[in-house]
């Protein structure tokens, strides 16, 4: 089968503090219009392509990337549109409205904007339904109904949203997928509008459980993104689907990939045929944390069993072994904390989020390095059959 997929560009993106650079690929290989199924149940290898060549070069990798996010959407996600073909924005108080069109529809939504005192323009973090995480001072909160986008209610809610108002209710996008689109709308918007006052080159993303594995997804899919701030977002998100198996055939009470289809409709209908058996599928989520290399990343999670502490915990560090072999190990940091409620954010871990947000959001010397903290045992190298090259 065929798929029509839409990538994400990789083109160069430098902020003024922190120097991250993405090279755009001058001739990367053909993509794949199919993808391998596997019966590996190791995590597949970030770096060799799917025709077996390897990966060593950034350049390379990020050709690779591109069949990352090519195989991403034709199994797990449902394509990501591009930009539609006219996309205007109005600012208002503190509202910010965008129009999008395409193919002679047009749908509105509206994203509200705190800002800090004083002149901008402001870094900002964009925050599914509402920040659960303390947003500092100098940084303003962009709240994203992404409900509105795509509905997330149970598997009625399939194909229903203003996205699917505008591509139709039978794209093969997932609510994730359609939630990150409205955030390609939203930085459309501020790149557009200068009077709102935010830099569309300092923004983040962020939201907890089912929307932080949105977050996840959106940092990402949007290279514009500059810090992913994904929270507690377990299977679908931080965990890999191989690991969260083989946790729970050891008895461990953890959502996997074949429970996730039929709870919601975060994922795209062609997620359906490989959920039963994850190890046919051609990647896996270290390499989701893989896609926002060499951007800021800092996954945010909970011991709760449900949310599958040693999957994530192993998945993202293997995730940091992707960022270590581009030479950018600081830009990406999990942190993982029990014995607090779901979605609320704990003290202990708030050192490495002023980190990250000041490094990548506000332009400071910030001490990102070696944060890799989870429950104890969770050695990634259980489920790793590669290993990680040095690239140039």
């Amino acid at each position: 089968m065929k798929y029509s997929i839409v990538l994400p560009l990789l083109a160069t993106t430098v902020h003024a503090g922190p120097v991250v650079e993405r090279r755009q690929a001058a001739a990367c290989p053909a993509i794949p219009s199919t993808f391998p199924s596997t019966t590996n149940a190791k995590l597949p290898d970030p770096f060799k392509f799917f025709d077996g060549t390897a990966v060593t070069t950034k350049a390379q990798f990020d050709c690779k990337n591109k069949e990352v996010s090519a195989a991403l959407q034709a199994q797990e996600l449902g394509d990501f549109p591009k930009k539609p073909s006219s996309v205007t924005a109005t600012f208002s108080g503190s509202s910010l409205s965008i129009t999008s069109t395409e193919g002679g529809k047009s749908v509105s939504f509206s994203v509200s904007i705190k800002k800090p005192g004083g002149t901008g323009p402001f870094p900002a973090i964009i925050a599914y339904g509402a920040a659960s995480i303390p947003v500092p001072a100098g940084v303003a909160t962009i709240t994203f109904n992404n409900d509105e986008i795509g509905a997330q209610q149970g598997g009625n809610s399939r194909g229903k949203g203003k996205f699917f108002d505008l591509y139709g209710s039978s794209h093969s996008a997932g609510a994730t997928t359609a939630w990150a689109w409205g955030v390609d709308r939203i930085i459309d918007a501020l790149e557009a509008t200068s009077s709102v006052g935010i830099d569309p080159k300092r923004v983040g993303v962020t939201g907890c459980s089912r929307n932080g594995k949105g977050a996840f997804v959106a940092a990402a899919l949007v290279n514009r993104i500059a810090l992913g701030l994904p929270q507690e977002s377990g299977s679908g998100g931080a965990a890999c689907w191989r690991i969260s198996d083989s946790e729970k055939a050891k008895g461990k009470n953890i959502q996997t990939s074949s429970q996730i289809v039929g709870e919601n409709v975060w994922f795209s209908t062609r997620f359906n045929s490989f959920s039963t058996k994850s190890s046919t599928l051609a990647t896996d989520h270290h390499q989701l944390a893989g896609l926002v290399v060499p951007r800021g990343l800092l996954v945010i999670e909970n011991e709760i069993d449900w949310l599958g502490p040693g999957s994530t915990t192993a998945c993202m560090k293997a995730g940091r072994l992707i960022y270590k072999a581009y030479g950018v190990p600081d830009n990406m940091g999990f942190t993982g904390s029990g014995n607090h409620n779901h979605c609320s954010f704990p003290s202990n871990q708030q050192t490495e989020l002023t980190a990250f947000i000041n490094k990548f959001l506000l332009n400071q010397d910030a001490n990102t390095s070696g944060v890799e903290k989870g429950p104890g045992g969770t050695d990634p190298t259980q489920y790793i059959d590669w290993t990680a090259p040095t690239l140039t």
